[in-house]
């Protein structure tokens, strides 16, 4: 097997020919690595072919496409696969194929390239690095056809990256054995849901319930956490006790509820990727100076009621009782659902932690978006959850007849809103990390023929301060005043959420990025579009985040979110890497 220190003490001659095959008759790009020696992880060595390829530029980028082959194309065919090429396809099923599914992929193969100018590249070993199976190959290749061309360039790039990575793994015998673990848990937590046809599980339904007693077991046999318990609101809490039982605890965790139809890993990573880490000082017999406490929080979609944030808040005495009256689409109150499931309401109050115990929380999360994947990052850490601000609005003006009222004298409700979401697109575009959505818009009993009287919208404004947040907000009022007054339409609006930005505790931040760099990763800062329970507790200590990339550009709360057990073993290094500074 290869060694980094094979490679470091390598010629460049020697170091390109021991890195043959992993970029498809490409040797230049490990040739141009070689520069960058010596290398202390693997991690290192990957980021720096990946980088040699970014900087390439585009000709060079797509001549590296076109050197690979067609999915069960004619090389396969003609077996004139490179070996790497051949033990993959095969790996994947593609060179078994049925006459109708070998029919579909040519004919995929044609409208593909017909489309692109360059032929399909998928990692057909897949995020487990198993391989993926033909149904999964050919609904993705459907699904990208679709793409635009510079997207799919992009796309057929970051595949390649996993192509190669895997590649490397293969020549340096690496497994990534804790980035499996935390996978294939994944995978068997999304067995329970709400619906038969997509992962959905919301608070103390019976599938929520199942991932609760899931996560417990595998906490108490699988870990070896020193206490596990589902408290009062349905968080599932593991407890690895430190050299001194009675010392301070780190906190850490995340939500195991799903949005409807979501992903597999929004806040599941954050449970999952602690509980590895635990299981790897059970087995060694280690204890550290202080705790450990993973909390699987049950809530914080507000999906099934609308309370959001309901496991974290819990935790700092931010439960609100008035949750309780609050009843579901078939009418069961979080009261009687809480009594269904055994749960004690009367030891809510009982859960608030004292901040003076712990060290601080820390939380890891997939991005839910797509920069890391762009950057071909595996890592990012988080330097401020933005603070949000919800508004519902309505614009009332007058419904009349399409054909006989003159454009001069028109009070069209949907163009005042309709110029109102141009302006707060060009508003946050001019500020960084500041951004602006109007995710609904509705004209009631509209008609094909009639100018809208009325038009309902939704705002959604987040940014890193809420000072940032705030100032786009009031020009946006000021600006909806003016349009209306204008228009000869009347506004209403309504305010129905807002949260503080959370910013991460510095010397905590410190820590993720020290982290990272262990792993001989470069260091990307980003904020968080995104809530997520790092804020609640944000507001009793200090707390900070790490990002791992998503795969499908970043999609999130979809079928499509996904990972790779490469990235999920960084992760899980990184949080070790977390540890190790705090001993």
């Amino acid at each position: 097997m290869l060694t980094l220190s094979d490679l470091n003490a390598s010629s460049q001659a020697q170091f390109t020919a021991m890195l043959d095959g992993v970029y498809e008759h490409s040797p230049w790009i490990a040739e141009a690595a070689w520069n960058r020696r010596p290398f202390t992880t693997l991690a290192q060595l990957k980021r720096a072919l990946v980088e040699e390829l970014r900087a390439a530029g585009r000709e060079a980028q797509l001549g590296l496409i076109r050197a690979h082959p067609e999915l069960a194309g004619k090389a396969m065919v003609a077996k004139t696969l490179t070996a790497e090429s051949t033990h993959e396809q095969g790996k994947a099923g593609l060179t078994a194929c049925t006459p109708e599914e070998f029919e579909k992929l040519q004919r995929l193969n044609a409208d593909y390239n017909a489309r692109f100018g360059w032929p399909f590249i998928l990692a057909v070993r897949g995020p487990r690095g198993a391989g993926l199976d033909k149904r999964q190959i050919i609904e993705t290749f459907e699904r990208r056809l679709a793409n635009h061309p510079d997207f799919e360039f992009a796309e057929a790039l970051r595949n390649i990256h996993r192509i190669a990575e895997i590649r490397l793994n293969d020549k340096f015998g690496f497994e990534p054995v804790q980035g499996n673990l935390v996978w294939d848990w994944a995978e068997t937590l999304a067995q329970d849901s709400d619906q038969d046809d997509a992962l959905t599980v919301t608070y103390l339904t019976e599938a929520h319930q199942a991932c609760a007693r899931r996560l417990a077991t595998w906490m108490e046999q699988d870990c070896g956490f020193d206490e596990v318990r589902i408290d009062a609101v349905g968080n599932v809490v593991g407890v690895y006790h430190g050299s001194d039982p009675g010392a301070k605890r780190l906190l850490t965790g995340s939500h195991y509820d799903t949005v409807r139809n979501g992903g597999k890993y929004d806040g599941r990573l954050g449970i999952l990727v602690p509980m590895a880490c635990v299981r790897q000082l059970k087995l060694a017999g280690k204890r550290l100076p202080f705790g450990i406490e993973v909390v699987g929080f049950a809530e914080e979609e507000g999906q099934r009621y609308k309370a959001t944030f309901l496991g974290s808040g819990a935790l700092i005495g931010q439960f609100d009782r008035g949750w309780l009256d609050q009843v579901d689409a078939q009418g069961i109150s979080m009261r009687q659902a809480m009594r269904d499931a055994g749960l004690s309401i009367e030891d809510i109050a009982s859960l608030r932690r004292n901040p003076a115990d712990y060290l601080g929380f820390v939380e890891v999360h997939i991005e839910q978006g797509p920069v890391l994947d762009a950057l071909d990052l595996p890592l990012g850490v988080v330097t401020s959850i933005n603070g949000s601000v919800r508004l519902m609005g309505e614009v009332i003006g007058q419904a009349s007849h399409a054909g006989t009222t003159p454009m001069g004298q028109r009070r069209d409700a949907a163009a005042a809103v309709a110029e109102l979401v141009l302006y707060l697109e060009q508003r946050a575009a001019q500020v960084p990390d500041l951004v602006g959505t109007v995710g609904m818009l509705e004209v009631p009993n509209g008609s094909i023929n009639v100018v809208p009287g009325r038009c309902r919208f939704s705002l959604d404004i987040r940014a890193t301060t809420n000072e940032v947040r705030d100032a786009c907000l009031a020009d946006v009022r000021a600006e909806a005043q003016r349009i209306c007054e204008r228009r000869g339409v009347s506004l209403k609006l309504e305010e129905t959420m807002r949260a503080a930005a959370a910013p991460s505790a510095p010397e905590w931040q410190r820590r993720w990025e020290q982290a990272v760099q262990a792993l001989g990763l470069p260091v990307f800062r980003m904020p968080s579009g995104a809530g997520h329970d790092a804020m609640k507790l944000h507001e009793a200590m200090p707390q900070a985040m790490l990002f791992l990339r998503g795969g499908n550009a970043g999609i999130s709360h979809n079928p499509l979110e996904t990972i790779t057990s490469d990235d999920a073993e960084l992760c899980v290094q990184a949080f070790n890497q977390l540890l190790s500074q705090l001993q």
